[in-house]
């Protein structure tokens, strides 16, 4: 490897390269399949509705029964409302007849429009034919597919998996990530704080976006800055798990061990990336696991983990889109100065419409990331004025 960055476009597109996508399926019932990738594409079998039936609550008739307002079919007008024995219809329901059927019903009336006179009922409107009907296999038609291959499973989408009868779904079994900090100046909260010593936040931040993107995690804790114990902990980690994610310990300095460490036991395939926050990034593979590194500042770690860890996992569970969306938003600030490197801003949509960045941009301001509702993409070497529209990356797309 030579000591070029790479950009940030050449490392995600090299990073997605890497990945080798699970292969066991499993079935799992349809109740707690949320957040599951489904692993074969669900088709119905039936139709949806699975018979006509009626809109909205009111009264089937044919709407050729009422051919005027006020006019009984087939007769000139009367008194200004038409009155025909109806059949009642329930919302969602088949036809149910009230006193006497109406064969060849065709239409349904609210039943805000009509209203009892006697034993009939009188027609208040004018209706058209097929008016509030709905048809059978109008919404799914049998056989049709209703959820693709590769769909990260949302709640709606196992709502409409059971809405065709689909009791159990096939989906990838859960990734299995090996998660550890590197740094002999962490502690953790509840412990004192020595001098020079920092409560381990990352630890915290890591699994909880791992958990949220429904893999199964085994926290290793704490790695001392020694490259012997370093190697051990890769090592124990490699067994029975399809990643390692580490915080820390990959950059130049005589006590980043990782590098190293996974040089040792390993390959590594990718280091240095040309964003900021989070230039020294690594990727590798450690005794057939993959292996990324993630900068120990905690706003590096966040950053490098919803732009390029995110991507890389879903598309490992078989996710088939994994690019986040975003929106076209006004500045409502000045970046007259910008990095070599692209940028991602802590920033937030304001209530003019607008997005503005957290003021500190700084990679241990962990309070932007909390302040922030997502991420404002420069371009390298491109400034920005005030008004002018910018990239905004919501973490609703990115945390999920």
């Amino acid at each position: 490897m030579n000591g070029n960055m790479l950009s940030f476009d050449e490392a995600y597109e090299k990073l997605l390269g890497f990945v080798r996508p699970v292969r066991e399926i499993e079935n799992v019932d349809t109740m707690v399949a949320a957040g599951r990738v489904l692993a074969v594409a669900l088709n119905s079998t039936i139709n949806q509705p699975p018979m006509d039936n009626s809109a909205m609550d009111g009264y089937a008739l044919r709407a050729a029964d009422v051919p005027a307002a006020g006019a009984p079919a087939g007769q000139p007008a009367h008194s200004g409302r038409q009155r025909r024995p109806c059949t009642a219809a329930g919302h969602g329901g088949t036809y149910l007849h009230r006193r006497a059927a109406t064969p060849g019903a065709d239409t349904v009336v609210m039943q805000e429009l009509c209203e009892h006179d006697g034993e009939h009922v009188v027609i208040n409107t004018v209706p058209m034919p097929g008016e509030a009907v709905r048809r059978m296999g109008e919404d799914i038609a049998e056989g049709e597919q209703v959820l693709p291959a590769g769909l990260r499973l949302t709640p709606q989408a196992v709502a409409l998996a059971a809405s065709v009868g689909a009791a159990q779904l096939p989906v990838y079994r859960r990734l299995k990530v090996a998660v550890f900090s590197t740094g002999s100046e962490l502690v953790m909260p509840g412990e004192p704080l020595p001098p020079g010593g920092i409560y381990n936040s990352n630890r915290f931040m890591l699994r909880a976006l791992l958990v949220g993107l429904g893999c199964e995690v085994e926290d290793f804790g704490i790695v001392p800055d020694r490259l012997d114990q370093t190697r051990d902990v890769l090592r124990r980690a490699a067994e029975g798990h399809d990643l390692i994610l580490t915080s820390g310990g990959v950059s130049v300095g005589e006590e980043d061990h990782v590098k190293p460490a996974v040089e040792a036991e390993g390959s590594l395939d990718m280091w240095k990336i040309a964003m900021k926050p989070g230039k020294p990034l690594a990727y590798g593979r450690v005794h057939g696991a993959a292996f990324i590194g993630l900068p120990g500042n905690p706003v590096s770690s966040f950053v490098t983990f919803l732009l390029m860890v995110r991507p890389f996992l879903l598309a490992t569970q078989g996710v088939r889109e994994v690019a986040p969306q975003s929106l076209m938003l006004r500045a409502d600030f000045d970046w007259p100065r910008p990095d070599r490197r692209r940028e991602f801003l802590r920033a937030r949509m304001n209530a003019q419409g607008g997005v503005e960045p957290f003021a500190n941009q700084g990679s241990a301001a962990l309070n932007s990331t909390v302040w922030a509702n997502g991420l404002v993409d420069i371009p390298a070497g491109t400034p920005v004025a005030w008004g002018e529209q910018v990239r905004f990356l919501p973490y609703g797309d990115l945390l999920h």
